[in-house]
């Protein structure tokens, strides 16, 4: 493309393809590009963003970087990653930080620089960071623009090179001044506005009707969000005799969903679907798994086979029929989709089969480049009611990735070792931010089960932290109820810890039950767990839209652990976020009658044991706990 641009090279982090999309909504146009490319490819390029990474630059393989690329004229921004790039390429000195930082973070700017990125910014700003390295020593020729209490050199300068570089991640919407930023920045580099949002459902039309041209479309849609939108946009390029929808029951089902999809999407004048009942079918390819990853992929697997079925049963030849997708860009980052990404969790539309069908040609996913709340602005546009825009994240694998495993045999004398040293590490740190009522009632301990994390863009498989406050009687403890508190304190023990990546806190456990009671039990996911969790998720959800609180939160996940009295029994982790974008997340404070009239109604049911509550931003801890 001819028009000016920023681009932004992408050295594998969770959030780069999110730089981009900043600058986009700002007004101004990027693109991505690899750090590796040949600076004769940056023509037009008014200003490059070097992204954050998973890998330290001191490791021995490295995304490939093309250091030519510093020569450049045009003013360069680091973030995270590209901050020790930018401080390497100048001389400067990067490594370990004594102390890492994983989410919420304090940055005070430099009184006597002035620094053109910060115009209009207030001296104290809140920013988002996830980063274990450091910058020791400044690059030639660069000053100290910012610092935060853990990191003296957060932001810093080289106005004679137009260089600047970040620790934090200013793309995320947890760092508040951070569109700011990027404004700064794209005006610095003489950048005029030149990209119009709304164009961007009309290219996804034409993409469409361009990648489909003479072949009809049959999609996944599992009635989330994402694919009804995806469902949406094909009907409009391509119209209803050229689609079918192909809604799965899988058995992972929350309680009555393939019901509600079906009414909803007749409602709003679908009719181009069918309704699959595949149950048996993914209970069976997920039969004795216990291992996150190879769920996942089961489950996918099992998507292409029983499409396979449907294929044969109603004559749809391969010739003539594509697959679509609702897949969205956080989906491919977080399965290791782009060059230099790590794996964070294999998600079901990113399994071999799927990608052997991508080699041949055969998918299309016409939202592949766009975050959550694009794709809801893109509903709104076509004109989908709230009820099919505004729900809950549902992702294919559904319930089946909130039931935690465990066969009874792989916990090993490793697992133990760990688990030792993380109940080591919880009791070593300092917790002084409740009141000291709260302080002196607090009790620590480790869950022994792991979950999936992400943290400075790897994916870590830790243990979660449990706290336990004063004892309210009749089984039901006291949550501290502001949540500045809980998140300071929830970061910190993230932040120290090498082994935990989630801090939960005890809402409920059974009087009749002690605590020595609760253990690590055998446990499948099969139609008993998950009828269990789907009646403690189905009296969550409905309280949530009593309340009105529904569509106040982006997502609520309920959590299945194989940690009880015995293997029928379970204990539950309510899981509510907010987050804008699927790529950072806070956890969301519900109102204490709320919580409460949940946590009653959850106790009356008999096999649950406990019941707690998952204070863990994203990151450290992804939204699932698989």
């Amino acid at each position: 493309m001819s028009r000016e641009k920023i681009v932004v090279l992408d050295f594998g982090s969770q959030y780069a393809h999110l730089i981009a999309k900043r600058f986009r909504m700002l007004g101004y146009y990027s693109e991505i590009a690899l750090p590796s490319a040949d600076v004769s490819t940056f023509e037009n390029v008014k200003g490059i963003v070097f992204s954050g990474g998973p890998s330290s630059v001191y490791d021995e393989k490295v995304p490939e970087f093309n250091s030519k690329i510093l020569d450049l004229e045009v003013p360069i921004l680091g973030l995270c990653y590209g901050h020790y790039i930018v401080q390497l390429g100048y001389d400067g000195k990067v490594g370990k930080a004594d102390v890492g930082e994983f989410g919420f973070s304090t940055l005070e700017l430099n009184d006597k620089v002035k620094c053109p990125l910060f115009d209009g910014i207030e001296k104290v700003q809140q920013v988002w960071m996830s980063h274990q390295d450091g910058v020791f020593e400044l690059g030639e020729g660069f000053e100290t623009v910012g610092s935060t209490k853990d990191c003296k050199y957060a932001a810093t300068q080289n106005l004679s090179k137009k260089r600047f570089s970040l620790q934090f991640h200013c793309e995320v919407k947890d760092t508040p001044c951070g569109n700011q930023i990027f404004e700064n920045f794209a005006k610095y580099c003489g950048m005029s506005q030149n990209w119009d949002q709304d164009t961007v459902l009309q290219i996804i039309l034409e993409q469409i009707k361009t990648q489909a041209e003479g072949k009809n479309v049959l999609l996944f849609l599992s009635g989330g969000v994402d694919s009804t939108i995806t469902f949406a946009l094909l009907n409009k390029a391509l119209g209803q005799d050229r689609v079918l929808g192909l809604h799965i029951d899988n058995g992972f089902m929350r309680k009555n969903e393939s019901k509600n999809v079906d009414i909803a999407y007749r409602k709003f004048g679908f009719e181009n679907f069918i309704v699959e009942d595949a149950s048996e079918s993914f209970l069976k390819a997920i039969a004795g798994l216990t291992d996150p990853q190879k769920k996942r992929m089961a489950v996918g697997e099992n998507f292409i086979t029983v499409r396979n079925e449907v294929v044969a049963k109603q004559h749809l030849h391969d010739d003539k029929w594509l697959l679509a997708q609702g897949t969205l860009y956080p989906d491919i980052i977080e399965s290791g989709g782009t060059k230099n990404s790590h794996t964070i969790k294999t998600h079901h539309n990113r399994v071999q089969g799927i990608q052997d069908l991508i080699a041949r040609g055969l998918i299309i996913e016409p939202i592949r480049d766009l975050y959550k709340d694009e794709v809801r602005a893109i509903g709104k546009k076509l004109g989908l009611d709230d009820e099919l825009v505004m729900r809950h994240p549902f992702p294919g694998p559904g319930l089946s990735i909130n039931v935690l495993c465990n066969d009874g045999k792989s916990w090993s004398s490793k697992d133990e070792e760990e688990l030792s040293s993380a109940k080591k590490e919880l009791d070593e740190i300092k917790l002084d931010m409740f009141c000291e009522h709260c302080t002196q009632d607090l009790k620590r301990s480790v869950l022994p089960v792991r979950s999936v994390g992400v943290q400075g863009d790897f994916r870590t498989y830790r243990f979660p932290a449990l706290l336990t406050f004063k004892d309210e009687g009749n089984g039901f403890y006291h949550f501290p109820g502001k949540r500045e508190k809980i998140e300071k304190c929830s970061s910190t023990i993230t932040n120290a810890a090498k082994f935990i990546n989630r801090t939960c806190i005890k809402l409920y456990q059974k009087p009749s039950v002690k605590d020595e009671d609760l253990k690590l039990q055998k446990g499948f996911c099969d139609k008993r767990r998950l009828d269990q969790l789907r009646e403690v998720d189905n009296i969550v959800l409905t309280e949530l839209h009593k309340s009105g609180w529904y569509n106040k939160i982006f997502q609520h996940l309920t959590i299945d652990l194989p940690f009880a009295s015995s293997e029928d029994k379970a204990t539950f982790v309510l899981r509510p976020v907010i987050s804008e974008d699927v790529m950072t997340a806070r956890f969301a404070m519900l109102p204490q009658e709320l919580l409460d009239t949940i946590v009653h109604k959850i106790a009356e049911l008999d096999f649950v044991d406990a019941l707690y509550f998952d204070a863990t931003n994203k990151p450290p801890a992804t939204f699932g706990w698989e």
